[in-house]
Parts: structure tokens; sequence; C-alpha cells
């Protein structure tokens, strides 16, 4: 496996491997916000295949309730399913910290759904710890042309990497 920072032409790989909702590709928001300095998308590989992806948000979370100022790890996933609990989303989640510790900062943050025991039992193995909880709110446009809103209610955790 190996993990790379988004290019251009990855997104159309990642929309055809690990498909989003909606008319405007998750992974295309993602790609725009790191090309405005906003963020950094990794991408997980298995041969030419992406299998997986986590967006380091550099200014944090957006959530009004998280006033701690660290990166956020943000949108981690690993498709297919099948996948999953074979180290793809720990190599993230590192990868990610890596980034945020050569820039010389101390703490990184990531979020998880309070309907998400296996994702929050990752992240405290990993050292994470409950910080405040939230309700992380977000938006698409989907097929039908109409945007669609989403409020989850999660938990910020942290952990120093410095």
């Amino acid at each position: 496996m190996e993990i790379t920072v988004c290019g251009p032409g990855d997104v159309e790989l990642l929309d055809r491997h690990i498909g989003s909702p909606g008319t405007l590709s998750f992974h295309a928001r993602r790609f725009a916000r790191q090309e405005r300095g906003e963020s950094t998308y990794l991408v997980a590989w298995l041969g030419r295949r992406p299998v997986g992806h986590a967006e380091v948000r550099w200014n944090g979370c957006e959530a009004a309730e998280v006033t701690v100022r660290c990166p956020e790890i943000n949108a981690l996933g690993v498709r297919p399913e099948e996948l999953r609990s074979r180290g793809i989303g720990t190599a993230l989640i590192r990868a990610a910290e890596d980034l945020v510790a050569r820039r010389g900062i101390a703490t990184v943050g990531i979020g998880v759904g309070k309907d998400n025991p296996r994702a929050a039992a990752l992240y405290a193995r990993l050292g994470y710890e409950p910080l405040v909880a939230y309700h992380d709110r977000w938006s698409y446009e989907g097929d039908d042309g109409q945007p669609h809103e989403s409020v989850d209610a999660c938990v910020f955790l942290t952990r120093d990497v410095c």
C-alpha cells in the first residue's frame, strides 16, 4: 500500500472506485480545498486502485462547539468495506499526523460519530482522547439537483503529535 497527496488525475479514479453522493464529487470538493491551500487530501493506493482517503483540514473543525484550534483529520474512509481492519485507516491517520508534526503543530483532532463505535475504538487505540461533543453539519447536492443537509452527533478527539 502507498499513500500519496491527491493529484488532479486522482479525482476521477476516486469517483470510480470510491463513489460519492450527489452531483458534485466528494473528492473534487476536497481536492479543490487542497488547491486553495486549506487542506491536504491523502489517498491510499493498492496498486493503481484508490482504497482510502483522509483530509487534513489545516484550519481545524468548523463546528462552533469545537473551540480548540488544531488541524482536523476529516473524511477518513476505506472502500471497499472488505478492506477495513487491514491497517489502511491507521496508515492514513499516521500519514496525516506526520504532515501535522512536520509543520511543527503539536496537536491534531479527529471527529467520530457517536453511532460509530468501531472508528471510536480505532482512534482510542491510536491515542486520541475525547475533548467535546458537537454536531457535524454538512451538505451536498443530490442526484435530484436538490441540496441535502445532514447533521451527525459526534465527539471531537485530540492527540499530541509533537
